[in-house]
């Protein structure tokens, strides 16, 4: 595993269901998430922020809202990302909403790698535009990654090969039933793809986390870890643009499972999404606790003294 860690911003809301996520990256660089790893010894270097561009409704595709705009930043991501790869350094994604998470994947592909990808989120993101009222992508984002039937081709193939991902590329972690559309267990039961689900993470959030490792590593040669900030209990630490309260995990057991997936030798990036600064409790220091987290978590994987 490199010890360079290229940072890629992606600051947008586009296939979200509502603003804010656009200034997550921003907001983690100001909470000092890029200094804390400089001092922990890790070689970051800073890609900077891509364009940002804040949701809006799109009253002429409803069932798959900004879906151009989606389209162009995932292909912008995927390019990025893939520059970043091939540089030799680690990724971290500072998304933007979960679609962000397509370009991350497209990159690395690109890259020549062979991936998996540890999807740490309640959701599945599993839907496809008729499956579900509201349009927005941001929970489509996997199915689109697995070219699963009814999904926008455009993003399906928005940056090349299509489709992205196998299932058993693909671990569902932290994944709770109870968040799922009906649609996306049909499809979770038909695809036979991995679940570690979110009382399992709650009741022993290292030892799952292991879990999931044991379960994709033989499969692929980089890992990727998508982290979807919404697996946290809006009640216990508001941050994600999803304010689901009494579900999820704890920050401490979403943090903690995290560090643990972060260790792997495999390691080739990290994509965090559904960042709202807007929902942070004020005063509470929540957006600097979470960037110290990610920080310590990144730099115990990428730096020899921060190894345990």
């Amino acid at each position: 595993m490199s010890g360079r860690l290229g940072v890629i911003g992606v600051p947008t809301s586009a296939g979200a269901f509502a603003p804010g996520q656009e200034q997550a990256p921003q907001a983690l660089r100001d909470a000092g998430l890029l200094d804390l790893l400089r001092r922990s010894g890790v070689e970051v270097r800073d890609r900077g922020d891509c364009e940002s561009w804040r949701w809006r409704p799109d009253r002429e595709n409803r069932r798959a809202q900004n879906l151009t705009k989606v389209v162009e930043i995932v292909q912008d991501t995927a390019r990025r990302v893939r520059e970043a790869a091939l540089d030799g350094e680690v990724t971290l994604v500072l998304g933007g909403d979960c679609t962000v998470g397509i370009g991350t994947v497209a990159g690395h592909v690109a890259a020549g790698e062979r991936v998996g990808v540890i999807y740490f989120d309640s959701h599945a993101d599993l839907n496809v535009p008729e499956s579900v009222s509201e349009g927005a992508l941001d929970w489509m984002g996997l199915a689109h990654m697995l070219g699963e039937p009814g999904a926008a081709q455009q993003l399906v193939g928005a940056a090349g090969g299509a489709p992205l991902l196998e299932p058993g590329q693909v671990v569902l972690f932290a994944w709770g039933p109870d968040q799922a559309t009906g649609f996306e267990r049909e499809v979770i039961e038909r695809r036979a793809i991995e679940t570690v689900r979110v009382a399992e993470v709650a009741a022993d959030p290292e030892g799952a986390a292991a879990r999931a490792r044991r379960l994709i590593e033989d499969r692929c040669d980089r890992l990727l870890v998508h982290f979807d900030v919404d697996v946290i209990d809006f009640t216990d630490v508001p941050l994600s643009e999803n304010w689901g309260r009494n579900e999820g995990l704890s920050f401490d057991d979403a943090l903690g499972a995290l560090e643990t997936l972060l260790s792997s030798p495999r390691l080739a990036g990290l994509t965090i999404t559904e960042l709202n600064p807007d929902h942070a409790e004020r005063g509470a220091g929540g957006i600097e606790r979470f960037a110290a987290a990610v920080a310590g978590s990144l730099s115990g994987a990428l730096t020899p003294h921060g190894r345990r």
